[in-house]
């Protein structure tokens, strides 16, 4: 039989409890989701201020298609970057403090195309242990030497660093961390990161797609909540399509290294650019995150009040700040179950898994959006007490 080998893996994945299956949502993103005829709560959507269906964003991306049509229609550098395009990456760049931004199709695609533009064999870069996977497989696939520190353990990289330099490695260093990590929910030490890296003259790649809108005075995230400037963090890749609420991704730093990514990065080079009517919906969207503080301050208020909730329950939450509150559970098998009844209660909360997170730390990963209410957090918390019984 063709590919019994391939069948043969799927039914131990599923007897690990690590099979994943697509599921069909028939509405926009929002706190309530019909989800395969089902009403569901939803606590897993990265929407965090709730701007993927704002009528303000569709109506920018309406009237952009009118204008613009659907398809970009070639790569960047061909015929498919359009004016407004141009003027999205002149406000990414206003908005995150920095000299140039360059949109990309995907965060992936960022992530992988920069490392491999900045460094490759002779060159050294540095990760976090629970970096995404996009960074983790930038790195590998750059083909620079690969070397990955304890999570968030500022210390250890200074070591690394150190005996890098005792062992006389005379290429380019990169160190590359997220912001906020997506399973864990929690921030890395960037001022601690940044330190380390300008004592040892070595770049710092930051990844903020789940701090960019949530955190920082203005939504600028969590650079911009530390005060790290673009000398700081040379290298800055956030994402479009979770705060923003729309699609896609940018990279923000210096003349140099945007020209650099333009002539050097594949992932921008050889693919298709963003429909236009995205850019259009996202520049909508980034003046929502500008002008409106209360999406954040609400957002606090309800990651606060689950936390605190969750303390006086005896939840096995990780520690974390941010809108993503990991629930620990340990069993593959069993996360499966506490999500599968709690989507017979009416809730939508995924079950996360090896590989995805480190073996025997399962997870349920609850998220919180600025359109949810107090009630809605009381009545996950009340499901979870009555599961807990």
């Amino acid at each position: 039989m063709p590919f019994q080998h391939l069948t043969d893996k799927l039914q131990a994945l599923a007897a690990q409890g690590l099979y994943r299956k697509c599921h069909a949502i028939d509405s926009p993103q929002g706190v309530f989701l019909q989800r395969e005829g089902h009403t569901v709560l939803n606590f897993c959507s990265n929407d965090y201020l709730a701007l993927a269906n704002h009528p303000a964003v569709v109506k920018a991306f309406k009237e952009a298609v009118d204008r613009h049509g659907v398809g970009s229609g070639s790569a960047h550098l061909i015929c498919g970057h359009h004016s407004v395009h141009h003027a999205l990456e002149e406000e990414l760049a206003a908005f995150t403090g920095r000299t140039r931004a360059l949109l990309f199709s995907t965060g992936y695609m960022a992530n992988v195309g920069v490392i491999n533009a900045l460094v490759g064999r002779g060159d050294v870069v540095f990760e976090d242990r629970l970096n995404h996977a996009s960074l983790l497989d930038g790195g590998l696939s750059s083909g620079a030497v690969f070397k990955r520190y304890a999570h968030a353990d500022a210390l250890q990289l200074d070591q690394l660093l150190v005996t890098a330099a005792l062992n006389k490695t005379t290429g380019n260093k990169l160190v590359v961390t997220d912001g906020v990590f997506s399973m864990d929910g929690d921030c890395a030490p960037l001022p601690d990161l940044a330190a380390v890296a300008k004592k040892h003259d070595t770049w710092l790649m930051v990844d903020d797609a789940h701090g960019l809108g949530v955190f920082g005075a203005s939504g600028g995230g969590l650079l911009q909540q530390h005060g790290l400037s673009q000398e700081d963090v040379p290298v800055l890749m956030a994402t479009l399509g979770k705060s923003l609420g729309t699609f896609g991704a940018f990279v923000a730093g210096s003349d140099a290294l945007i020209e650099t990514l333009i002539q050097s990065a594949r992932t921008y080079l050889y693919t298709t650019a963003l429909p236009p009517a995205i850019a259009a919906a996202t520049r909508a969207s980034l003046r929502i995150v500008i002008s409106e503080s209360w999406r954040r301050d609400k957002l606090a208020d309800l990651v606060a009040r689950f936390r605190a909730g969750g303390a006086q329950i005896g939840l096995a939450l990780l520690p974390s700040a941010s809108p993503i509150q990991p629930l620990m559970v340990g069993d593959n098998q069993q996360a499966l179950v506490m999500s599968n009844t709690l989507l017979n209660k009416g809730f939508l909360v995924s079950a996360i898994r090896p590989p995805t997170v480190a073996q025997g730390t399962a997870r349920l990963r609850v998220t919180f959006s600025a359109a949810h209410e107090e009630h809605h957090v009381d009545q996950l918390l009340d499901a979870l007490q009555s599961m807990a019984r």
